[in-house]
């Protein structure tokens, strides 16, 4: 179950996490989680109620998500970036009856917990310096042990791309599964340490920065945030083992090997959450020498799909293969398989796909048709099996009937070497159907014309492809996981344009 997914290989003094520089041994980890565990049920939390979870990277977060669990009750993180308009939409659609909020949470939104008490109609728990002296004297006689693999663990939102949020339900047996996984496809080891700077309420973050290190018995180091001088001072002298991240920070990364750091003491730099540029990986593993590895996952496959195998080949631009127990088929507008190099829809299945979106039964049936998770991205596989994402489905532009896949228009601003990210989107036109348009932000210290940008695109691209219009920008809107929001783009073009 998850709320005890570290027993798999527990040693009691072995040390779990290490944050802000003090360290939780497994056997504490433990007593927290029981403790967590047994304070919540004295608050009259039981099996099934919803608890929404507004925390920063911390121990605590990961007590309160267990101690929630284990009383079989479903915890819903929520992205710290919400507005309060969005987090009563959230408690309000997952009818959510309590609230764990850290206190640096409600003093930069200058709150108390009554008037948010008032605002969501939730009992609110606050962590701190009150909660931790009620779980000194709190008893842990009477916890019983949860044994329902099927029962739902976590909701978690989805990013809201397009429309109103939906939670993806996630049960034990779909984070448990995910995380044995990634044990067996990443080849884990209890003596690696792994660093957590991803937003842990991100499922990445979660389970591949956390459940998968504790359920393989290894060490976690929780930082709060993305703080590149941090990051690389800790990935230089905190014995990290295990980086995960996003592309943006490899962006950032990139730019401190200029100064020629190199981290020896990595074995493995995982990229996720969004597709790497090719030319990034490229960078990344040649300047840092960073032995990188490529994967896929979605929310609502708990989330990892596919990884280059870490002692196998690795392909640059494809998200690997797929992990142990994971199906993976490209599929067609009729939902039929295509054969590989044909590009079609990404198809996954097995016990890491969630059950549903919680009270959207239609959502669900169109998401999870015959059995099979449609993940709404575009891909292809080769010969070998290697999987390739071309673009999200609903990203794909239309120019006087051709398609085009931001991604490849990416992929080759990036080799321009003056470009630190860029951003492709398709913008209405009425006598082509949609035309590209292409953000781009340059490297500290770089000019740029778009004449000069444009000529270089001219000879990798066919003309339909090319970006009418190419802006430069200082940055492009991200989230908090930093995946650059496209969504954001297109709003502010077609206001700028009305």
């Amino acid at each position: 179950m998850v709320g005890n997914i570290y027993k798999k290989n527990f040693n009691e003094n072995k040390i779990a996490l290490n944050y802000k520089g003090s360290s939780v041994s497994y056997g504490e980890l433990d007593r927290k989680v029981l403790a967590y565990a047994a304070y919540l049920k004295s608050v009259g939390l039981k099996a099934g109620d919803k608890v929404v979870m507004s925390c920063l990277n911390s121990p605590e977060f990961i007590y309160s998500y267990f101690g929630t669990v284990r009383n079989g009750a479903v915890i819903v993180p929520i992205n710290l970036m919400l507005t309060m308009e969005e987090i009563v939409y959230i408690v309000k659609d997952s009818e959510a009856k309590f609230m764990i909020i850290h206190p640096v949470i409600l003093q930069k939104a200058k709150l108390n917990p009554e008037v948010l008490e008032k605002a969501l109609c939730v009992t609110v728990l606050v962590l701190g310096d009150e909660l931790n002296l009620a779980l000194e004297t709190v008893s842990t006689d009477g916890l019983s042990e949860l044994s329902d693999e099927s029962a739902i663990s976590t909701f978690l939102y989805t990013s809201g791309t397009t429309g109103k949020q939906k939670a993806a339900m996630l049960t034990h047996k779909n984070l448990v599964f995910n995380s044995d996984q990634c044990y067996i496809g990443l080849h884990a080891r209890p003596d690696d340490i792994y660093m957590c700077v991803l937003p842990m309420f991100h499922v990445f973050a979660f389970t591949a920065c956390v459940l998968m290190p504790l359920y393989s018995g290894a060490t976690v180091t929780i930082l709060e945030s993305f703080q590149p001088k941090e990051v690389i001072d800790v990935l230089l002298n905190g014995d990290i083992t295990i980086f995960m991240g996003v592309p943006a920070m490899y962006v950032v990364l990139l730019e401190a090997g200029k100064k020629n750091i190199t981290f020896p003491k990595l074995r493995m730099a995982v990229s996720g959450g969004a597709a790497l540029p090719v030319e990034i990986y490229r960078q990344a593993r040649d300047i840092m020498k960073l032995p990188i590895i490529e994967g896929y996952g979605l929310t609502e496959a708990s989330p990892a799909v596919s990884f280059n195998p870490p002692d196998g080949i690795q392909k640059e631009g494809s998200i690997g293969l797929p992990l142990p127990y994971q199906e993976c088929k490209i599929v067609d507008e009729k939902d039929e398989e295509l054969p590989a190099g044909e590009v079609g829809e990404l198809a996954v299945r097995g016990e890491n796909v969630m059950k549903g979106y919680y009270n959207q039964p239609e959502a669900s049936e169109a998401a999870l048709l015959g059995g099979w998770l449609h993940t709404g991205d575009l891909a292809k596989k080769d010969e070998d099996g290697y999987l390739y994402i071309v673009d999200r489905k609903k990203d794909m532009i239309i120019v006087a009937g051709l398609n085009v896949y931001p991604r490849e228009v990416e992929e080759v601003i990036y080799e321009f070497p003056k470009v630190k990210e860029a951003a492709v989107i398709g913008v209405d036109d009425r006598l082509r159907g949609e035309f590209v348009k292409a953000f781009v932000v340059l490297k500290e210290g770089e000019e740029c014309h778009s004449k000069e940008l444009f000529r270089f695109m001219r000879e990798k691209l066919a003309a339909y492809k090319l970006p009418r219009h190419i802006e430069f920008v200082e940055s492009l809107p991200k989230n908090a996981s930093g995946k650059i929001l496209k969504r954001l783009l297109k709003e502010q073009t077609e206001k700028s344009e009305s």
